[in-house]
C-alpha cells in the first residue's frame, strides 16, 4: 500500500472514529444507550470523567447530572471492561455472575448478615453498615486502608447481591438485588457473550485487531463465569464484523456501519482521557500519529502534558491538549499543542466557545486564563 493510499484509508478511519461516537447531543438515557458503556473515574479535573464524556453527547448536560438523575434512569453502575455505567439491557447480559445453575447467594455468614441488614433498611450507606457491624479495616487493592464493610459491599455488588441504588455526595448507597436462576445452556451463553462483544465494539470501533483482542479479553471482568468462552467469541467476531486492512493491521467495526468519506464538521472539543476516542492508546496513536500520556499518577517533575491533560479535537484532528481547573471561583485553562497552535481564526473562535461551554457545564465559574 502506497503512503498516499495508506493516509487516505487512515483518514477515513479517523473520521469514522470521530463521527460515530461524537453524535449530535441527545437525551441522557439515549446517549448512554448509544455509547453502551460510560467509564467512571473519581478525579475531578475539572469534573469527573463520566461527566466530561457525557457533556459532548447530552443536550444541556451539567456536571454531576448523571449522579443526580441516576435513580430515575434505566442504567446500572457496574464493572464492564472497567467500572462505569451501562444500560440495564447490557447489565442483564452480565448477570448473574455465577457458573452454577443457581441464583447468586451469600457465601459467608458475614455476607448473609450484611445482606439481611440492607434488605431491612431498603437502602444502606456504607457508614451505617460499618456503624452497625464494626467489621474493622482491611487493605484494599491500592495498598491503602478501607473499612471492611465497604470492601465487602463492593465485593457483594460485583457478585450481584446488591446494586448501587443512588449516590450521596459521591458515596454509593446500596440496595439488595434479586436474580432469577441463570440459564446455562450453550446457546444462551454464546448469545450473551456475542452480544457483549458487540457492545464493546460499538463503544470503541473502529478497532485494530490487537485492540479488538484486548477489549474482548477485558470482558472477563464483566462475565468471569464465561472467561473461557472469550477466545472463541473473538474468532466469531472477526468473522461477522466489517473490516479493512491498512498495511499489516486489520481494523474492525460493526457490520451495519460504513466509514464516512466527508470530514466531520466538529467544533473544538476537549476530551477526557477515558473518552472512547482517547481510551485505547494503541488506536489513538495509529489514527493521530501522536502518543497521548495520562499523567495523573506520574510524579509532577516527570509530567510532559500535565496532571489531567484533555486531548483537544478539532474537526478530525487532535491538535493539542488542555489542562483545566477551577481555582478561586475561576476556570484556569492552559493549552499545549502537538506541533503548533492552528493559525486559522476559526480555531481561535471555536476554542473560546469550547471554554465557555465548559464554564456553563461546571456552573459558570468566571474565565481566568485562555
Amino acid at each position: 500500500m502506497t503512503a498516499t493510499i495508506r493516509s487516505a484509508v487512515l483518514g477515513d478511519l479517523r473520521r469514522f472514529a470521530v463521527a460515530r461516537t461524537l453524535f449530535p447531543p441527545t437525551t441522557l438515557t439515549d446517549a448512554i444507550g448509544r455509547l453502551g458503556f460510560v467509564q467512571a473515574d473519581p478525579i475531578r479535573a475539572p469534573a469527573r470523567a463520566q461527566d466530561l464524556m457525557l457533556r459532548h453527547r447530552v443536550a444541556e448536560y451539567r456536571a454531576d447530572e448523571l449522579e443526580r438523575r441516576y435513580a430515575e434512569l434505566d442504567v446500572e453502575e457496574d464493572v464492564f471492561i472497567n467500572y462505569g455505567y451501562v444500560p440495564r439491557s447490557v447489565h442483564a447480559l452480565m448477570h448473574p455472575r455465577t457458573a452454577s445453575s443457581r441464583a447468586p447467594a451469600p457465601r459467608t455468614a458475614r455476607e448473609r448478615a450484611l445482606l439481611a441488614f440492607v434488605r431491612e433498611r431498603g437502602e444502606a450507606h456504607p457508614r451505617e453498615v460499618d456503624e452497625h457491624f464494626a467489621h474493622g479495616r482491611v487493605t484494599n487493592y491500592w495498598g491503602g486502608s478501607s473499612r471492611a464493610t465497604t470492601h465487602l459491599l463492593e465485593a457483594m455488588h460485583y457478585h450481584g447481591l446488591v446494586r448501587v441504588a443512588r449516590r450521596d455526595r459521591g458515596i454509593r448507597i446500596y440496595a439488595a438485588r434479586d436474580h432469577a436462576a441463570p440459564q446455562r445452556d450453550a446457546d444462551a451463553r454464546r448469545a450473551h457473550v456475542d452480544a457483549l462483544v458487540d457492545v464493546v465494539v460499538r463503544t470503541y470501533a473502529p478497532l485494530p485487531l490487537p485492540s479488538l483482542a484486548m477489549v474482548v479479553s477485558r470482558l472477563r471482568y464483566a462475565v468471569p463465569q464465561w472467561r473461557s468462552a472469550l477466545k472463541d467469541a473473538l474468532q466469531r467476531a472477526r468473522t461477522r464484523l466489517a473490516h479493512a486492512r491498512v498495511d499489516d493491521v486489520e481494523w474492525y467495526w460493526p457490520a451495519d456501519e460504513t466509514p464516512p468519506r466527508d470530514a466531520p464538521d466538529q467544533p473544538v472539543r476537549l476530551l477526557t482521557p477515558f473518552d472512547p476516542i482517547v481510551w485505547d492508546r494503541r488506536r489513538f496513536a495509529l489514527l493521530w500519529d501522536w502518543t497521548y500520556r495520562f499523567e495523573a499518577y506520574t510524579p509532577a517533575a516527570k509530567r510532559k502534558l500535565g496532571y489531567y491533560a484533555l486531548p483537544m479535537l478539532w474537526r478530525d484532528h487532535i491538535v493539542g491538549w488542555g489542562n483545566l481547573a477551577v481555582r478561586n471561583g475561576g476556570l484556569d485553562a492552559q493549552f499545549g499543542y502537538v506541533r503548533s497552535r492552528p493559525r486559522d481564526r476559526a480555531f481561535t473562535r471555536e476554542l473560546a466557545m469550547e471554554v465557555d461551554r465548559v464554564r456553563v457545564f461546571l456552573g459558570s465559574p468566571r474565565r481566568m486564563i485562555l
